[in-house]
């Protein structure tokens, strides 16, 4: 991917206000694209969430890093306001090249290690509808005017690839299915795609140094080796920017479409295209979880990075 590779392009990254959505939005952004960050959590008012990230800061980020950011507060449940965001789109853009699903928000809903049916039901519907209805609705209104041209490139984020998701129980009924139903979309949308010259993909950072995770093990991006004392596994993760970084590489890709329908990482793309992360490291995190981590072995990174 060469600088400024997407400066015709234009972006929508739903749920784009923190994490691996705000990555993946800094890195079209430094990539050239206009993108549309949309979110519920606004400078005015925050999301049941209640982090303090906003999309504001994330069309910001996307501005410092030499692409057009624009913040669109919209509930991924509520069909009308996406409707009217892709209308939006539609008006000021006249066409949308990249679609990222990257909506999610339900951290603070998931119970961990605990059967289905002792879990808080409403609590569990929810996450379905947080994780998987509201990649649906954006998919169903944006899709129409992604199709327009040929070349439209759907993501859906997920943790996990499919071959890690297929043989592995993800320790709570409802994260398991919404993360398996999230890389089938991929798939799915893949074939739908196809015939318009259209690619979709399943894409997952690995072990993500998210602002909520960060926040978890008490420490910041600079001194994020603090957290191997309590977690040495941690020696694995990556910043946001890698899976933006992958993102980026797969829309300038002009060969995009060998990818479609398939389950990929950022560390396996990495190998691919070459980027790094901030570091210049290229941790591939699902090979060394395999390998290491649920092998049992002691943390290190040695050839995984």
């Amino acid at each position: 991917m060469t600088a400024k590779s997407l400066t015709d392009r234009v972006a929508l990254v739903a749920g784009g206000t923190r994490g691996a959505g705000r990555g993946i939005a800094t890195e079209l952004g430094a990539a050239g694209a206009t993108v549309y960050v949309t979110g519920r959590s606004t400078r005015e008012r925050r999301s049941e969430y209640d982090r303090p990230e906003t999309i504001e800061e994330t069309a910001e980020l996307v501005e410092r890093a030499g692409g057009v950011g624009i913040p669109v507060r919209v509930d991924h449940l509520e069909r009308d306001q996406v409707r009217e965001l892709v209308a939006r789109i539609e008006r000021e853009q006249g066409r949308l090249d990249i679609l990222v699903n990257d909506i999610w928000g339900a951290e603070n809903l998931v119970t961990w290690e605990r059967r289905m049916w002792e879990q808080d039901l409403d609590k569990g519907l929810r996450t379905l509808e947080l994780a998987i209805e509201t990649h649906i609705v954006t998919s169903h209104a944006a899709l129409p005017l992604l199709v327009r041209r040929p070349g439209g490139l759907v993501v859906e984020v997920t943790d996990g690839t499919k071959a890690y998701n297929d043989g592995n129980y993800r320790v709570s009924f409802f994260y398991d299915l919404a993360k398996v139903a999230v890389n089938r979309m991929g798939f799915t949308l893949a074939e739908e795609l196809r015939p318009f010259g259209g690619t979709a993909v399943s894409l997952t950072p690995g072990w993500l140094r998210s602002e909520l995770m960060l926040d978890l093990f008490g420490v910041t991006e600079q001194t994020w080796r603090d957290a191997l004392e309590k977690e040495p596994h941690f020696a694995i993760s990556e910043t946001p920017a890698f899976v933006g970084r992958a993102v980026a590489a797969l829309a300038a890709d002009p060969d995009r479409a060998r990818w479609s329908g398939q389950s990929l990482s950022s560390g396996g793309l990495a190998q691919v295209y070459g980027f790094t992360d901030v570091d210049g490291s290229r941790p591939d995190a699902w090979r060394y979880v395999v390998e290491v981590q649920d092998a049992g072995r002691p943390a290190d990174v040695t050839g995984y990075r």
